[in-house]
């Protein structure tokens, strides 16, 4: 393996065994004065809060984004390309969670709206405009028209549309690796194909993370990272060790918090059969805000979504709410253990909290 040094130079380095896992870096869109904007990167390069800013993306960074921007007080506008944020998630958190950064956070929530071009003012400020689709789009958050029906003047743009794996200078085809670009999205996902135990298709070369393109999410990396050391130095009884990406905890630091694991209720009627899909929900005002406002007083939403063929196991859970993320953390062992729901129901309720209503459903 040649590797350039600092100086320009080529020093050759060899291993029995390679790990690639670079990860991956935010995604520009290619449209005139994109590089006005700045990356999740450069949130945390600001060095005083903008007045008005503009977030573009509907997942994890831009959702999360725009809730601390309003949170403190900036004029915020979320810029999507459907008519929900976090559209991976169930039905029940995207609606939700885009109301309330409607109706509580007070976002700007501009929906089906394709960034056209951004535009800097002689006084420093950023106009962006954009497009409305008739209905959502189903490519990148961005249109290649030059024309535009809205326009947002704001002091900070940023873009949350996705990362693209660090591949492309590590020249991999020298080295036979395969790389896969879905036709999808061929502008930001080079992914190197692994299998179940982060093979790539050259022997003793092996991949992880957002470069492997699984579930792009650190703990992720790290878990599979863990089993193939494991697995490549560990004793006799790991040598079979990989990550299952089935049941993986996910949050999202959104006010409120948001948690999933398993599938969202469309994905479970579509796998196991309308028939076999119960689902069970629960919404309430958490005490939490017991003592504030009526229009400070967020809704609280859980739902379970169990197989009834094989003994009621929960195969989804979706919560939303204060303390979602640590919530989460521990139904997420049970989940992953095939918990049913008669195992959630014989746990006693904690009183009060907001989690005793998982374990109370009816």
């Amino acid at each position: 393996m040649d590797v350039v040094d600092g100086s320009g130079g080529a020093v050759s380095y060899t291993a029995d065994k390679i790990l690639v896992a670079t990860g991956g870096r935010p995604f520009f869109p290619k449209i005139p004065g994109a590089e006005y904007g700045i990356s999740s990167d450069g949130f945390f390069e600001l060095e005083q809060q903008p007045k008005r800013v503009a977030l573009v993306g509907a997942g994890y960074i831009g959702v999360e984004m725009a809730g601390m921007f309003a949170s403190l007080g900036s004029e915020t506008h979320l810029l999507i390309r459907g008519d929900t944020v976090l559209r991976s998630f169930d039905p029940m958190i995207q609606e939700g969670i885009t109301s309330h950064y409607e109706n509580y956070l007070h976002i700007n929530v501009h929906k089906r709206s394709g960034i056209t071009k951004v535009e800097k003012t002689d006084s420093g400020s950023l106009k962006v405009y954009f497009a409305t689709k008739a209905a959502p789009t189903k490519g990148d958050p961005v249109t290649d028209s030059t024309s535009s029906d809205s326009v947002i003047e704001v002091d900070c743009l940023l873009w949350a549309i996705g990362r693209t794996p660090e591949v492309e200078d590590l020249k991999l085809d020298k080295a036979g690796l395969a790389i896969d670009i879905p036709l999808d999205k061929p502008a930001k996902k080079p992914f190197i194909p692994v299998d179940d135990f982060q093979n790539t298709s050259v022997q003793s070369v092996y991949a992880l993370g957002d470069v492997a393109g699984k579930v792009e999410l650190t703990p992720v990396a790290i878990a599979a990272g863990r089993r193939l050391a494991d697995r490549l130095f560990g004793p006799p009884h790991l040598s079979n060790s990989k990550l299952s990406y089935e049941y993986i905890p996910s949050v999202v630091f959104s006010h409120p918090e948001v948690g999933t694991i398993g599938f969202s209720e469309p994905e479970a009627r579509a796998k196991f059969g309308d028939e076999n899909i119960k689902v069970y929900k629960a919404e309430f005002v958490g005490m939490y805000y017991a003592m504030m406002e009526p229009e400070r007083k967020a809704k609280t939403k859980y739902k379970l979504i169990v197989n009834k063929a094989d003994d009621e196991r929960v195969v989804g859970m979706h919560i939303m709410g204060e303390g979602s993320a640590e919530i989460l953390q521990g139904f997420g062992v049970a989940v992953k253990m095939g918990a049913t729901k008669r195992d959630f129901d014989n746990c006693v309720a904690i009183h009060p909290t907001s989690a005793e209503e998982l374990v109370t459903m009816r």
